[in-house]
């Protein structure tokens, strides 16, 4: 009765195990894909880390791969599918992420660890200690693998299931990669106002730091160090003797209210800044975002161009484009490819933000995002008079 007791209990602990590792894996799975682009670019941020820039090329196949393999592992372990195999790969797959959100966070090379995309941040030691956690569960699941039974006995059922589960997992990734996420978890999705989220509210605070000074008597020869509270309590400064040495540490010690954009600057080729008058346009523009010129989709960028032509000639329609290229190379692009919108340019990092396309287009009014698209479903002239234009 003991060994019953003792193998249900066991069974239980595994179920539950199998349960909480399966749903977590597809989650996070299922959110990567959701923006296989985004993730693409952590990738990058770890390849740079490591040295493998030449893996440049391959991160969106690896992201969509990764993203995929994930949800599979997760939806395997819960009907108990090639379970041995299945346990394997988990406890490789959580080894493999733990060293690399231990690697982030010790070194301090990568601030957000990607494992949620961008719907849940986290800061490298605290998806180290989640996956830490999930390391015990996958450890016991690991040990206890020959005790995984599947859910469906019929074999062919089983594998009908598997492979409907394989064809979902890689299908997710390259849906929104080829459209758009699903779900939009940056702050420049569909109805934000990008100028109101530039701003910091009057009274809020400001991100407070403590700056440590390293101090030498010159008499004496001691050394010390002092925050810039002490420092000024103490009424060292007044003593000619102590003497700052090297540069001031600083640290924050308090995060303070810092607006969800804060990295975008809009400028023509001179340097002026026409971040403002673009974004208050109180009627209707299109923002044409390409922020890498040389691995755009040239027949994407021609339909626009035309699109361009017609918005003008019709409705007197501002045409943009954006883009993180150097001015002269995007000048050379329009000449080549005779564009006629005007050209302003910004970092990529708020571009690749603005939309998950290249190019990808912004209907914008008042500086809110009316609504944007993919090249792949960018809208015609008739459907943009149909379903806006002709209601301003």
């Amino acid at each position: 009765m003991a060994d019953r007791k003792i193998s249900v209990s066991v069974t239980w602990i595994l179920w539950l195990c199998r349960i909480l590792v399966g749903l977590l894996f597809i989650f996070s799975g299922l959110i990567k894909a959701n923006d296989p682009l985004g993730f693409s670019y952590k990738l990058e941020e770890y390849f740079e880390v490591f040295h493998l820039t030449f893996l440049g090329p391959l991160t969106v196949s690896m992201a969509i791969f990764l993203c995929a393999l994930e949800m599979f592992f997760g939806f395997a372990l819960l009907i108990g599918t090639q379970g041995k195999r299945i346990a394997w790969g988990l406890l490789l797959l959580i080894i493999f992420f733990s060293f690399l959100t231990f690697y982030s966070a010790f070194f301090k090379v990568v601030q957000t660890c990607g494992c949620f995309g961008d719907a849940i941040v986290l800061t490298p030691w605290q998806s180290f200690s989640k996956d830490l956690i999930l390391l015990l569960f996958i450890i016991f699941i690991f040990i206890k693998r020959a005790y995984i039974t599947p859910v469906f006995k019929d074999r062919k059922i089983e594998k009908r299931v598997t492979w409907v589960a394989i064809i979902l997992s890689f299908g997710v990734g390259f849906y929104t990669y080829n459209f758009l996420p699903v779900m939009d978890f940056l702050p420049y999705k569909v109805g934000a106002n990008i100028l109101d989220e530039m701003k910091t509210p009057p009274g809020a605070m400001p991100d407070e730091f403590q700056i440590t000074y390293h101090l030498k008597n010159k008499k004496t020869a001691a050394v010390q160090d002092m925050t810039d509270k002490e420092y000024i309590k103490s009424g060292i400064w007044k003593d000619s003797s102590w003497t700052i040495v090297g540069n001031p540490e600083s640290k924050l010690v308090k995060k303070g209210f810092a607006p969800k954009i804060q990295d975008l600057r809009i400028n023509d080729a001179q340097g002026n800044e026409y971040t403002k008058e673009l974004l208050s346009n109180p009627f209707y523009n299109v923002i044409i975002v390409a922020y890498d010129l040389s691995h755009t989709s040239i027949p994407a960028m021609e339909r626009l161009n035309a699109l361009a032509i017609t918005l003008t000639d019709n409705y007197n329609i501002r045409t943009v484009i954006l883009t993180s290229d150097a001015p002269r190379n995007a000048e050379a692009f329009a000449k080549q490819h005779k564009l006629v919108s005007e050209i302003f340019y910004a970092d990529g990092v708020p571009l690749k933000s603005m939309v998950r396309s290249n190019p990808g287009i912004l209907l914008m009014k008042n500086g809110s995002i009316v609504n944007k698209w993919h090249y792949h479903t960018m809208p015609s002239f008739d459907k943009l008079v149909k379903n806006y234009l002709q209601h301003p």
